[in-house]
């Protein structure tokens, strides 16, 4: 190795020399009991509806597993106790067969504040599908540079994408920008297979081709509401 590539590791080495473990432990258990957030995912599916909670036991005992987490208390990690007790604990759910209301009152009171987001839209779509930096169109885009193959995805093509998904979210069940995926995938299946015999060449994907791929998938959103 050179001077200048060894430089920059020795000072880490010394840095790491100069810091004592027990205080960096001590600073982190800190930060985390003043300044930590836990965000909890899928709360619904530990909800037990209806007044019969014989078969939904395990969901009821993991609520109550957390109610002490929630209400503050102190727990024992490797590095130490923490404790709960300024930690603020965010929770979210679906709750498509469920409703708040459904989680125990003791779980209810230590979560006092609760939005209700609403659907996400047509152009909501849109602007996941071209805001972010690695979109969905993008990686498609740079996927097919691996094959030599120069992908163009208009934004009328762009806007049927978001239009059938948000349509397809309010007639079958909304699974909110995960559609994307779905619809993405069925207008790439076939240029991903055919990808590699054209190589070199353009392949522009247009509003009557997202179309043509996708029509069956609203077909089928109707009818699987008279499905039972």
């Amino acid at each position: 190795m050179r001077i200048r590539e060894v430089r920059p590791v020795i000072e880490e080495q010394e840095l790491e020399k100069l810091m004592e473990a027990i205080d960096i432990k001590k600073e982190a258990i800190s930060a985390v009991e003043e300044s930590g957030i836990v965000f909890i995912d899928e709360i619904d599916k530990i909800c037990s509806s209806g007044a019969y909670r014989g078969a939904d036991a395990s969901a009821e005992g993991v609520q109550r597993d957390l109610l002490p987490l929630i209400e503050g208390s102190a727990v024992n990690t490797k590095y130490g106790n923490v404790n709960t007790d300024f930690i603020l604990f965010v929770c979210s759910g679906a709750f498509h067969h469920s409703k708040p209301s459904d989680l125990l009152a003791e779980l209810q009171g230590r979560l006092p504040i609760r939005v209700e987001l609403k659907g996400l839209t047509e152009d909501d779509m849109y602007r996941i599908l071209t805001e972010p930096v690695t979109n969905l169109i993008k990686q498609q885009i740079e996927l097919m540079k691996t094959e030599n193959v120069e992908l163009v995805i208009d934004d009328e093509a762009v806007r049927e994408i978001a239009r059938v998904a948000a349509e397809t979210n309010r007639t079958l069940e909304n699974i909110g920008a995960r559609r994307l995926h779905t619809i993405v995938e069925r207008i790439m299946e076939e240029i991903s297979f055919e990808a590699p015999d054209r190589e070199g060449e353009k392949m522009v994907v247009d509003k009557a081709l997202v179309n043509e791929r996708v029509s069956d998938l609203l077909i089928q959103s109707d009818l699987s509401k008279f499905i039972l």
